[in-house]
């Protein structure tokens, strides 16, 4: 998580809040209080300089009225001993009468002005208007604020007297603007002996309040990382402890839910680990995001190759489907990756993931593996249709045959032994035909006994040999390559009879005039394996494991020709499976045929193949 900057942080925020607050605060009450203070001062001098210029007022009235003698001093004279005032705060005083001539001054440095015009438009105002005037003005000389004030003089009063003067007063105002700026200086001194004292104050205050939120923050940061062990300190019951109190309570239940995901999570992974199907997931575009370990061996490919490729590029489905058909899917799709060496085929089954609105988050595959069952499935569709064929054939010469003799040819006594005789041997024919799918019937079930008895195997084995070698229509040599030692086995001497009369059958019916078949045997590691070999037609390479499969024959046309139901060797090896050995053959084409099979024996001696 980014660290927070040291002015975007909520400690600085609420001391600068609280900071401005207080400023804010003390700005109002302090631009209150000097507006105040400012006017009661004006207040004040106005006031103070008024009633001391009552009496000069006054004064100066009794002299405009006073009728002159000549041993009486001049008006002027007169009105300068009244005005002359020793005041910090009047500045001048100055005696206009009506003509706008003025008649005296008490500044001693401008006694010049006396007799000439005033052109004070204060004073005109005054005499023009008989009411009195002031002002705050600008001092031409000292370039300081002077209070202005014109007061005219009445005979008799306001009301019917005549004007017959005006006082006009330059008073220095500037002393309350001097102290205004003293006391505005002691107010910012304190206004920032305040605010420091509030910003230390604020600090203390905001990291009792930022302190609980920065441990939440340290706390939800441990939490993304996946550590839910620390805990938030409470450091009280308000509103913020409450917060910390719930703040620990959803860690404790997220901690608990992380473990029940985790654990989710694990049996998923396992799961989709040790299956045997396929799985596959993709997110909303398409793209894979999940795959297990059979889906890899499947395709063939490793996890990194096939994470984010799109699914139908990988299941090879882009010239047929988009990703929204499949998500539209409803029936399964078979995918043939078959190679050359074996069949492989698999069946995928899609599942849309859709959020609780129906939008849709992705797909889930799952691939089964349905080789075997189609193998199956065209083995018994083989097989269905093999046995069709083998029993049409005979009952279709039985029917050709029968009917001939129902229209009369039973009474040709040259014909009508032929064919029954011909009836009669694809009558057999059937009958060995069934017999051989009732015991390979009762084999797949398992409704059979296996008598087993202890024989001598080597003596077993030469007695068949011994019995094929007698009733032999063929110029076969049997070669014997027998060991002399003895060898016990323990096994169903009918049974295996079979599986030797069927082995030998097959050899005698495919060597040639003047050919060998060969027996042999030998005994390793309590196993004793059985050869038989002729010098037949062999059989091609590829066609070799299947000569063990119901109704199989190499060339169909000669092999029912010579008899047989295609069924002896698909016997034999349930026969020799049923006995815990194996049996298998090696051939080749123009050259001949091995069958070999093995039998667990009793170790006694070992013996060799000569």
């Amino acid at each position: 998580m980014q660290k927070v900057r040291f002015f975007k942080s909520v400690q600085v925020k609420l001391v600068l809040i609280y900071v401005l607050l207080i400023l804010i605060a003390m700005q109002i009450i302090g631009l209150y209080f000097a507006k105040e203070l400012e006017q009661n001062l004006k207040k004040s001098f106005e006031t103070s300089v008024t009633d001391r210029l009552t009496l000069v007022n006054f004064s100066v009235k009794e002299e405009l009225l006073k009728e002159r003698t000549d041993s009486d001093p001049t008006l002027e004279q007169s009105l300068k001993s009244i005005v002359d005032l020793s005041s910090d705060d009047i500045k001048e005083i100055r005696v206009i009468d009506p003509r706008y001539r003025i008649l005296a001054s008490s500044d001693k440095s401008n006694q010049s002005i006396v007799g000439q015009r005033e052109m004070d438009s204060l004073v005109r105002q005054s005499i023009t208007t008989q009411t009195r005037y002031a002002k705050i003005a600008l001092d031409e000389k000292t370039r300081k604020r002077i209070w202005v004030v014109a007061t005219p003089i009445m005979s008799n009063g306001k009301a019917n007297g005549k004007e017959i003067g005006t006082v006009y007063v330059k008073a220095n105002i500037e002393r309350i603007f001097e102290q205004m700026n003293d006391i505005n200086q002691i107010l910012a001194a304190g206004t920032a002996l305040a605010l420091a004292i509030t910003i230390v104050l604020g600090i203390f205050i905001a990291r009792t309040i930022t302190k609980p939120i920065s441990d939440m923050r340290r706390q939800a940061q441990a939490m993304a990382r996946g550590n839910f062990s620390r805990k938030v300190k409470v450091y009280g019951n308000d509103e913020i402890g409450q917060l910390a109190i719930a703040f620990n309570h959803l860690t404790n239940r997220l901690q608990e839910a992380q473990s029940t995901t985790e654990g989710e999570r694990r049996k998923l992974a396992s799961i989709l680990t040790n299956m045997t199907d396929g799985v596959i997931a993709t997110d909303r575009k398409g793209k894979i995001i999940l795959i297990n370990s059979p889906a890899e061996k499947l395709l063939n490919s490793g996890h990194n190759e096939l994470m984010g490729r799109p699914l139908v590029s990988v299941l090879g489905l882009e010239k047929q489907h988009t990703f929204e058909d499949l998500i539209h899917m409803k029936d399964a799709i078979n995918l043939d990756f078959s190679f050359s060496e074996r069949p492989y085929i698999w069946r995928a089954n899609f599942s849309v993931i859709q959020k609780e609105t129906g939008f849709v988050n992705g797909l889930i595959t799952v691939l089964h593996d349905i080789t075997e069952q189609e193998k199956i499935d065209m083995e018994r569709r083989e097989f269905v249709s093999n046995v069709s064929h083998e029993l049409r054939t005979p009952l279709t010469t039985m029917r050709s045959y029968l009917e001939a003799l129902t229209e009369g040819a039973w009474q040709n006594k040259e014909i009508a032994p032929h064919f029954l005789h011909v009836t009669q041997t694809e009558t057999e024919r059937m009958i060995r035909l069934v017999t051989d799918l009732l015991q390979l019937s009762h084999m797949d079930s398992r409704e059979y006994e296996i008598n087993a008895d202890i024989v001598d195997f080597n003596r077993f084995f030469n007695s068949i040999i011994d019995r094929f070698e007698m009733a032999k229509s063929k110029n076969v040599e049997f070669i014997r390559l027998l060991p002399s030692v003895s060898y016990y086995v323990e096994i169903d001497t009918d049974k295996i009879t079979q599986v030797i009369d069927n082995i030998i059958s097959n050899a005698l019916k495919y060597s040639p005039d003047g050919g060998n078949i060969r027996f042999g045997m030998k005994a390793n590691d309590g196993i004793l394996t059985v050869m038989i070999s002729d010098d037949g037609m062999g059989i091609p390479k590829d066609n070799v494991d299947r000569i063990f499969d119901r109704f199989y024959r190499v060339d169909r046309a000669r092999a029912r020709s010579m008899g047989g139901t295609g069924l002896g060797l698909a016997i034999s090896r349930e026969m020799i499976v049923a006995h815990g050995g194996k049996i298998w053959a090696e051939s080749e084409e123009g050259v001949g045929t091995t069958i070999f099979f093995t039998l667990p024996y009793e170790e006694d001696e070992a013996g060799e193949w000569d």
